[in-house]
């Protein structure tokens, strides 16, 4: 730190003190900025926008300066003569916070600047013989820490112009992700959906590489709306039909589309005021995406490795484009509103907006005590029937019979769920879901009802900071009563997995679950699904 005593022995003019002070907070700050910077962001966004110092004409602007002052009349003298003095937006100086050498030199490197500009433009009346000598002698004592100063300036100006120049987008943030994951299937044969134990057809247990990748294209225009626009890729093999027999056996990150790229997620998130939230979703846009699970193991590159376990299949029966309206009443509690259509964009019989299969969902989620939530969510869901959509009351959890316990007819089905989660300690969480589903035939009289539950434990930091340790007991849906077929016995669903946070950007997680009495049938043998996924952050 540089002393007053110092200072006084090298100046002649108490202007220069104060010069010293004023003009390098801003040049300290945009260094800063760009050191740290990933990403340039739009100044119209008020997140991202930058501090800077604001200039000042008169001392009166600046509310911590007296008249009182010792250093009152330099200050003046500063503003009328020189103009090279900038206060802090909140409106104050902080003449009283000390400074290093370094940034003694920023502030008088600008009041050199102003005295040369100040000469060029014939008015070096107005600098007076004792200021030219004082800060002659403090060009010298500074000199080292002028060229220092200007060295990093430059390197700045040369940084900044390169970001400029290759910048992205001023309001849209990239990211990603990449899985590359190693899976395969366990057991003695493949699910049979009937009685006959004496038909299972092999278990299609080859290891399998696959991979999945997004790219996440976040945009913002006022700094707290969204514009998500995802592309992605995968050849994930669906652990299904006539793998395992079962689509109890899905992954929660699988899919396959041959590593077609095409959009996974579209949609519009903005605030109508400070209570109401709008999501406006025009594409391939799940009821999870529009309400929340209340699931602390929902994400499929980083929490639980099986399609079931991730969170209730109520979230599960409608996707596509729709609206949602958020209400927060409090911090504490909140209303959910929303509608989702699958064809939206289709005009033929039985699609487009209103004509094919849709859902309207309802949810209200309250804290009756801290750190514990509860969820209670409606959906009323219909399918058309037919077609490349089909009925899928589950969202392709559970027993064929609880997907479509009819057959692929007209279908409507009222879904009730409770959500709850509980975090009984920062490291630990107990959360869980209750599905019942009431399902009626548009085409006859038929009707089923159907149950799923779980019980989920999330150990957080576990082995190490990022690490997850998670457990998954439920029953996937199934069908307990129908003036057709129920399913007569029960399958559970069982899962552990460990995720080993490697790297900021790097994580590990082996997982595994087994089914047992696959399809709620005992005739079939349990199944193990492994996996080792491997999760690239970016």
């Amino acid at each position: 730190m540089i002393s007053r005593i110092r200072l006084n022995s090298l100046l002649l003019s108490p202007a220069v003190i104060v010069a010293s002070c004023v003009v390098l907070p801003s040049t300290v700050r945009a260094e800063e900025s760009v050191n740290n910077q990933v990403q340039p962001e739009s100044a119209a966004i008020p997140e991202f926008s930058q501090t800077n110092q604001r200039q000042v004409t008169s001392v009166s602007q600046l509310s911590d300066v007296q008249p009182t002052d010792w250093a009152f009349s330099a200050l003046q003298s500063l503003i009328e003569r020189y103009g090279c003095i900038a206060g802090y937006p909140n409106s104050t100086y902080q003449g009283n916070r000390p400074m290093t050498r370094y940034e003694f030199a920023a502030g008088l490197n600008a009041c050199l600047d102003r005295v040369n500009e100040l000469v060029a433009t014939a008015t070096s009346d107005l600098v007076t013989k004792g200021d030219l000598a004082t800060l002659q002698k403090l060009q010298e004592e500074f000199a080292a820490e002028l060229a220092t100063l200007r060295g990093r300036v430059d390197a700045l100006e040369a940084r900044t112009a390169e970001i400029e120049a290759n910048q992205f987008s001023t309001t849209t943030k990239l990211n990603g992700e990449a899985i590359f994951a190693v899976a395969g299937v366990f057991g003695e044969d493949a699910a049979n959906i009937d009685d006959d134990a004496n038909n299972n057809s092999d278990l299609q247990d080859n290891v399998i590489f696959a991979y999945r990748t997004r790219l996440n294209f976040d945009t913002s225009f006022t700094g707290k709306d969204l514009l998500r626009v995802r592309l992605q890729a995968r050849n994930i093999t669906e652990f299904q039909g006539g793998v395992t027999g079962t689509r109890m056996t899905r992954l929660g990150f699988d899919g396959d589309e041959d590593s077609r790229i095409g959009i996974d997620d579209l949609y519009y998130y903005f605030p109508l005021s400070d209570r109401v939230k709008v999501t406006l979703a025009a594409a391939e846009t799940e009821l999870n995406d529009l309400a929340e699970t209340l699931s602390p193991i929902e994400n499929s590159g980083s929490s639980a490795v099986s399609r079931f376990g991730r969170f209730s299949p109520i979230y599960r029966t409608s996707d596509g484009a729709g609206l949602s309206i958020n209400y927060e009443f409090s911090a504490r509690a909140n209303l959910t509103l929303a509608y989702m259509a699958s064809d939206a964009e289709n005009p033929a019989e039985k699609n487009g907006l209103f004509n094919g299969n849709y859902g309207v969902l309802a949810q209200f989620i309250f804290e009756p005590i801290k750190n514990w939530d509860i969820g209670l969510t409606y959906v009323r869901s219909y399918y058309a029937g037919g077609g490349n959509s089909g009925v899928n009351l589950t969202g392709s959890t559970g027993s064929a019979n609880a997907i479509r316990p009819f057959g692929n007819v007209a279908t409507s089905a009222d879904h009730f769920g409770l959500e709850t989660t509980w975090q009984l300690s920062p490291q630990f969480t107990v959360s869980g879901w209750l599905g019942y589903s009431s399902a009626r035939s548009e085409v006859s009289d038929d009707n089923a009802d159907i149950l799923n539950y779980a019980v989920n434990l999330a150990f957080r930091d576990l082995g190490g900071k990022g690490n997850l340790a998670g457990i998954v007991i439920g029953m996937p849906p199934k069908v307990i009563e129908s003036s057709l077929e129920a399913d007569k016995d029960t399958s559970l669903h069982i899962e552990g997995f460990y995720r080993l946070q490697v790297t900021d950007n790097i994580a590990i997680t082996p997982g595994l679950f087994v089914i047992t009495n696959p399809e709620h049938n005992d005739n079939n043998d349990s199944i193990f699904v492994g996996t080792v996924r491997t999760t690239f952050k970016f």
